[in-house]
């Protein structure tokens, strides 16, 4: 059973909520065999995220952003790696490394990490009674 969230409770919490990290986890890749490390996306990056789903003409990249973003182990962004692939665009390497399923299946993880899908859940009633 959970507890109701206090002013004191907050307090007690206050120095680690404002030095808050953004939380990391790694992902097995099966197309790979190895493992990546994504980092939480900050608030910004998932509202751009969320609003190019909801955009006809962007909601098929919105994913592959996502990945491109949130990946930092390898890091998607290194020139090297774009210029050996031959990206046109940034985020064409998420397509190059990743399976489709895959690509959508870190997106998903990521967005769970910023507290999406599980972070929040209704307390039924009944089992406060």
């Amino acid at each position: 059973m959970s507890k109701k969230l206090t002013i004191a409770d907050l307090l007690k919490q206050k120095d680690q909520l404002k030095k808050k990290e953004a939380r990391k986890t790694s992902l097995y890749i099966d197309s790979l065999d190895a493992e990546i490390t994504i980092q939480e996306p900050n608030r910004s990056l998932c509202i751009e995220t969320l609003e190019m789903v909801q955009d006809e003409a962007r909601s098929e990249m919105a994913d592959p952003y996502l990945v491109y973003h949130s990946v930092i182990e390898p890091n998607l962004k290194d020139s090297k790696l774009q210029e050996e692939f031959g990206c046109v665009q940034p985020t064409d390497i998420v397509e190059m490394l990743f399976r489709p399923g895959e690509i959508s299946a870190i997106s998903g993880h990521a967005l769970q990490l910023a507290g999406f899908k599980d972070g929040v859940r209704k307390v039924d009633e009944e089992l406060k009674n």
